[in-house]
């Protein structure tokens, strides 16, 4: 079976040339089952894909606008996320909407390999006002995280609330962003959402790897 991601998009490529396709003479083609397709359907026009039709009948594009897969970097996902925040702020309702649209076909196509699960922190239903204020801390985490130095992270209300932290890495996961690190101060590894962080500030302390302090130490800590 091919993964979803990859599934999804070959649906649309399908769905593309605007004839009506039956649920099993997709599943045929993608060597999946029919229920594999009527659930990837739902999943499609939930997102606001422009595709018409319904079980035991088929489906169609409605729309002849698609684009090709795309290959997006973090920090292409980052400026794309940006962008989605502010419009979604903007007092074009036509335009908020379309940004909630796009999001969500966005959200439908992300890996799902994550280590930790989407429902746990609300991802789907995060407001575009909370995500969009992690951005200002996205520069000075990414620059700290590829010099090797030592963050200060105001996290109220944490007890303490300022804690010493080496950065790990950062990660996307649907309009969030998170920072995993190393925590001096509580002394184990942490996983913070960048948009509930109130102040970063870089040390000038540096740091290198220590046995059970480094990224694939933590990776192994989930098995």
């Amino acid at each position: 079976m091919p993964p979803r991601t990859d599934r999804l998009l070959d649906l649309v490529r399908l769905l593309s040339d605007g004839r009506l396709h039956r649920a099993e003479d997709l599943a045929r083609r993608l060597r999946v089952s029919p229920r594999t397709i009527y659930r990837d359907m739902d999943t499609l026009i939930a997102s606001g894909v422009p595709i018409a039709g319904e079980r035991g009948l088929g489906y169609a594009a409605t729309s002849p606008v698609t684009l090709p897969p795309l290959n997006l970097s973090l920090p292409e996902l980052e400026a794309l996320h940006l962008g989605l925040a502010v419009v979604g702020e903007a007092g074009d309702e036509e335009l908020k909407e379309a940004a909630r649209s796009l999001s969500a076909k966005i959200d439908a196509v992300l890996p799902e390999d994550r280590s930790a699960p989407q429902v746990a922190f609300g991802f789907a239903t995060h407001a575009f006002a909370e995500a969009s204020r992690g951005f200002r801390h996205m520069p000075v985490i990414r620059a700290a995280i590829r010099a090797r130095q030592k963050l200060r992270l105001h996290l109220p209300p944490a007890t303490p609330p300022r804690r010493i932290v080496r950065p790990l890495r950062l990660d996307y996961w649907g309009r969030v962003w998170t920072v995993t690190c190393w925590d001096e101060t509580g002394g184990g590894f942490d996983l913070h959402r960048v948009d509930l962080i109130e102040e970063v500030t870089a040390l000038p302390q540096l740091f290198v790897d220590e046995p059970g302090r480094t990224l694939a130490d933590y990776q192994a800590t989930l098995g």
